[in-house]
């Protein structure tokens, strides 16, 4: 089943100072029973005889707890499509969920233990154990020494994200809410076995407001549910609880499982974490200015020369900014969101600069999406509410062309098309 074939992929969700922290985590599978045993072993025998699992013992047991595994062939492409399904899922799903892409190791550990996973070279750890003239104390401290100077390895990708929640405030105007989806290697705590392994994980740092935060959760609890059904061949299979008090970890406020009854019983699939903001504040020692207080923008500043992130179409981020113009704002943001999801069913990047707050010139935006590499600046306006006609800007050449909406679309693919034969 593909709810099997998918238990190696571990999602984290999270929410901030101002916000709290989702975390969606995957549960080992423990079977008891020799039916659910039988059960395993004729899956992993599938996958093994149909190029989806290379063979061997040891690779095999590695797929079955769930970790990184050599995968054959047909497993490789499944493994890509759930990835490219669960990423779709994440971005699509919000104009504000922007993708990143973090160290896998670091030398900048916290010093509460945020570390407990570290890359010691062997070399280095063997001339220290062979000093003999250090008393047992000695040699103790001097490996703690080299354990603290080693780099750590990230055991899921919330650290990475709440480094990068400054930044990315300044991409949204200091607006909430936003999330920061990453997808790639972990490792995994082991079992006391001292060796640790890798895992493929998946993850969304959703921020928001204190006060939202029970909705947000609420929301992300369902989007996570209907993903699950909808590759599912009983979709009634799954389900959702809330986490007990007195299993919440951490700084967790609340917790949503999301279960499936296997054969041999339910087990959770994922749980989701509203973690609060002291992490947050903890990442960035607590100077809440630096994470709350908006930055005075020089409306006069003159633009003495034009700077442009000159991008193959195909490759630019971004393809389309949304902006309005004068006229009705409620009216013109409902165009806006109507023209938005038409671009992301048809796959087409784009930028909805009219959630923009602070008051900014047509000018400062046009600079603003040349430096970001973006090909086309859509204006909805008056004209846009009268006779359907908005402005387009191309970055390449800045001429601003009069269209109506019904064609900017097409228009968009048909030149992302074109430009993908250059």
């Amino acid at each position: 089943m593909l709810s099997y074939c998918v238990r190696n992929v571990l999602c984290t969700l999270k929410i901030p100072p101002c916000s709290a922290t989702l975390t969606l985590q995957h549960s080992r599978r423990h079977c008891s029973t020799s039916s659910s045993e039988d059960l395993v072993s004729t899956l992993l025998q599938l996958c093994v005889d149909r190029h989806y699992v290379s063979p061997g013992q040891t690779n095999t047991e590695l797929f079955q707890r769930g970790m990184s595994c050599v995968y054959g062939p047909l497993g490789m492409e499944l493994r890509r499509n759930l990835l490219e399904q669960w990423w779709h899922s994440m971005t699509s799903s919000s104009a504000q969920v922007f993708g990143i892409n973090t160290l896998s190791s670091s030398k900048d550990a916290a010093a509460d233990g945020g570390g407990q996973l570290r890359i010691v070279e062997s070399d280095y750890l063997k001339h220290t154990l062979e000093q003999k003239e250090l008393s047992k104390e000695q040699l103790i401290q001097e490996v703690q020494a080299l354990i603290q100077r080693s780099p750590s390895l990230r055991t899921d990708f919330l650290q990475g994200a709440l480094e990068q929640y400054v930044p990315s405030l300044e991409l949204v105007n200091r607006k909430l809410p936003f999330g920061l989806a990453e997808s790639g290697l972990c490792f995994q705590l082991s079992d006391g076995s001292g060796c640790p392994a890798e895992v493929t994980q998946t993850s969304l740092v959703w921020f928001c407001s204190p006060r939202t935060s029970s909705q947000w959760l609420d929301h992300w609890a369902r989007q996570r549910l209907k993903w699950w059904r909808k590759f599912a061949r009983s979709p009634s299979d799954f389900s959702s609880s809330d986490v007990p008090v007195e299993e919440l970890e951490g700084a967790a406020s609340r917790g949503v499982k999301i279960i499936y009854s296997f054969p041999w019983g339910q087990e959770p699939l994922e749980t989701l974490w509203s973690r609060g903001h002291s992490e947050l504040l903890q990442t960035h020692k607590g100077v809440r200015s630096k994470l709350q207080q908006l930055k005075k923008q020089d409306s006069k500043q003159k633009l003495l020369r034009r700077k442009v992130l000159k991008l193959h179409p195909v490759l630019a981020p971004v393809k389309v900014a949304l902006d309005i113009g004068r006229g009705a704002t409620m009216e013109l943001r409902q165009v806006c969101e109507g023209l938005l999801q038409e671009f992301m069913e048809a796959k087409i990047p784009a930028w909805p600069g009219y959630l923009e707050t602070l008051p900014t010139s047509m000018e400062q935006l046009n600079a603003k999406y040349d430096e970001m590499g973006v090909l086309f600046t859509v204006v909805i306006g008056e004209n846009t509410l009268e006779s359907g006609l908005l402005q387009v800007r191309s970055r390449d050449t800045t001429i601003r062309e009069t269209k109506h909406i019904s064609e900017i679309k097409n228009f968009l693919s048909r030149y992302i098309s074109a430009a993908d034969n250059i």
